[in-house]
């Protein structure tokens, strides 16, 4: 089992000064190898047929209406599952998650993983990078520390990887923005990506 796992919004709480209203998360499943290669071999065609080359990176917020569209009609027709948790921060009430970025993001990826009903497990991880070297491995010890017992065990391993250089990670990328898309009300697109993808959506859990 591969997941691949990126969010969209931000995790600042000053939304009065431009933080986002909702943090989203998604993870997207493979239960196959080979559907992910194959996945991987379609974004990068793509990403070649619509930019001449190799080294562009597949981002939501940074794409057209007609990229994004392009984008998500190419990777439906293959096999994975998208779980996501959406966070409305109007509902988070801890001062530390309030007041620590790495913390809250921390938490809500373990959430997410934590609470599949068991879909995910024994799985290879893979989350977009970001952070600072400290956080990274602070990040992938907190995982495995609240994720794996003698009884279950949700990661086989956990790495952080450069967005830039992988497919999926974009792949997910793409998917959190479509879903987060869809709850900015003042969004006049707010409903066409994530109909596009719907069929993959296995869960769509609201942070409460």
């Amino acid at each position: 089992m591969l997941v691949f796992i990126d969010d969209s919004g931000d995790a600042g709480f000053k939304i009065d000064k431009g933080s986002s209203g909702f943090f989203v998360i998604s993870a997207v499943i493979f239960d196959d190898n080979l559907e992910a290669e194959k996945t991987a071999i379609a974004v990068k065609e793509l990403r070649r047929e619509l930019f001449k080359r190799d080294d562009v990176e597949f981002k939501f917020h940074k794409s057209s209406q007609e990229i994004r569209i392009k984008f998500l009609e190419c990777v439906k027709k293959y096999k994975f599952r998208v779980r996501c948790l959406i966070v409305d921060k109007g509902n988070i009430h801890s001062p530390e998650l309030k007041g620590n970025k790495d913390s809250f993001y921390s938490y809500i990826i373990k959430t997410m993983l934590k609470y599949s009903n068991q879909t995910i497990f024994d799985a290879k991880i893979r989350i977009d990078g970001s952070g600072d070297r400290i956080f990274r491995r602070s990040l992938i010890s907190y995982l495995r520390r609240e994720l794996n017992s003698k009884e279950k065990k949700v990661l086989k391993n956990c790495k952080l990887v450069d967005s830039k250089s992988d497919s999926l990670i974009q792949l997910a990328d793409m998917i959190a923005g479509a879903i987060h898309r869809s709850y900015q009300e003042n969004k006049a697109d707010r409903e066409i990506y994530k109909n596009i993808i719907k069929k993959h959506i296995e869960d769509e859990w609201k942070f409460k």
